[in-house]
């Protein structure tokens, strides 16, 4: 088992939350509200709904805290927190809807075209921009690192759907790389 050192600060605000120490756990959550906020904004597309989202996770970090053993990553653990009560807002509020009866792509897109002078902002609107299933096993997937069996798992889905979602999320995204090249560079000749 590897455990990190952590800096001292981050040691001091783990155990005062432990303790909980309203001022340690108002300083963890402005430390890593802003990313666990553009975490929940990935899954959840209204900005008050994402809010609550982030808040109902911090509330459980701060209840779960003791949980936390001291192996891997602190912020890792915190992410893993926040996308299961993203899901869990999905569920209770029947917004997920994965897309398994669409017809696969009959072919790949040819990105040989492609420029790549995307934006990580770009990309990011796109990413948000995939219809709900697409867009969840993505951000599980390619985004937070979960596997296909912890998203079947999260999700309620077989390993195969995730893979095929995934698949699906892709496609679409080279999809609309290419629209948008060809939008901004209407007179390049295709090869």
């Amino acid at each position: 088992m590897q455990f990190l050192i952590y800096s001292a600060r981050e040691t001091e605000l783990i155990e005062g939350c432990r303790r909980n120490e309203s001022t340690a756990q108002k300083a963890l959550y402005e430390q890593l509200a802003g990313k666990m906020f553009a975490l929940c904004c990935r899954y959840v597309k209204d900005r008050m709904e994402a809010e609550d989202v982030l808040v109902t996770s911090f509330t459980k970090i701060f209840d779960r805290i003791n949980q936390f053993e001291g192996t891997g990553s602190f912020e890792g653990w915190v992410r893993r927190i926040v996308v299961n009560e993203a899901l869990s807002y999905l569920r209770k509020n029947k917004s997920m809807y994965l897309e398994t009866d669409l017809a696969a792509a009959d072919r790949e897109p040819d990105l040989g075209n492609l420029n790549n002078h995307l934006e990580a902002e770009d990309l990011l609107k796109l990413v948000a921009g995939l219809p709900a299933g697409y867009k969840i096993v993505f951000n599980m997937y390619a985004i937070d690192g979960f596997s296909h069996k912890e998203i079947a798992g999260q999700l309620g889905i077989s390993e195969n759907t995730s893979k095929s979602q995934l698949s699906r999320a892709r496609t679409y995204l080279q999809a609309k790389l290419l629209e948008q090249e060809k939008s901004s560079h209407p007179n390049q000749k295709e090869r």
